[in-house]
């Protein structure tokens, strides 16, 4: 039995690599920069800017009418998830002009994480479908904002058009330990795919 266990951890990390890319994405306002500071374990990069008049007419700000700052080019975090297993986490900007920033992002990434706010979940279908077109393993964390309304799994699965086998998770992006298990789901749900065996 040991063997058989030694076995399996073995092949765990031959699955993940010691450094990890791990990029976070969703819409505008649902929270991936609030997620990548929450989990950090060093001082986090972040690259938020005041909003000013010439986003007005071009960033869709419907629902979060009292966000004034927003990310123009990524917000960077890193957590240790086991003693030999670090992520660096890279939040994407959220507004459309600056999506052609995300190829850039995505380049070597293992996975993702799909901020979604069930108040505004037609903002995340952009990264939904950057990730699906790349093959880029993803899961989507629905982000509880207080307030907004509650969804089943199954509901905010169908509302996406995700695939069946994509975890579909719940989150609050200020919350240390609630951020850090979508990351470990995310990994653990990248090693499934790698080693679809039954006990894989």
């Amino acid at each position: 039995m040991a063997s058989a266990d030694s076995e399996a951890v073995a092949a765990e990390r031959e699955a993940i690599p010691r450094s990890v890319k791990i990029l976070v994405a969703g819409g505008f306002g649902a929270g991936k920069t609030t997620l990548v500071g929450s989990v950090s374990e060093i001082e986090p990069l972040r690259t938020e800017e005041v909003m000013t008049e010439a986003g007005h007419g071009v960033d869709d700000t419907r629902g979060v009418e009292g966000k004034d700052t927003t990310t123009v080019a990524l917000d960077f975090g890193r957590i240790s998830v086991a003693s030999d297993v670090v992520l660096y986490l890279f939040g994407t900007p959220g507004q459309e002009r600056f999506w052609f920033m995300w190829d850039e992002l995505a380049d070597g990434a293992l996975g993702a994480v799909v901020l979604a706010d069930t108040r505004r979940l037609d903002t995340c279908f952009h990264a939904v479908d950057f990730f699906e077109r790349r093959g880029v393993p993803f899961v989507v964390a629905v982000n509880r904002f207080d307030g907004a309304d509650d969804y089943r799994e199954e509901e905010v699965r169908e509302a996406l058009d995700v695939s069946a086998r994509v975890p579909v998770l719940t989150a609050d992006a200020r919350v240390c330990e609630s951020c850090k298990k979508v990351l470990v789901d995310l990994v653990s749900y990248v090693i499934r795919l790698r080693d679809p065996s039954p006990n894989g």
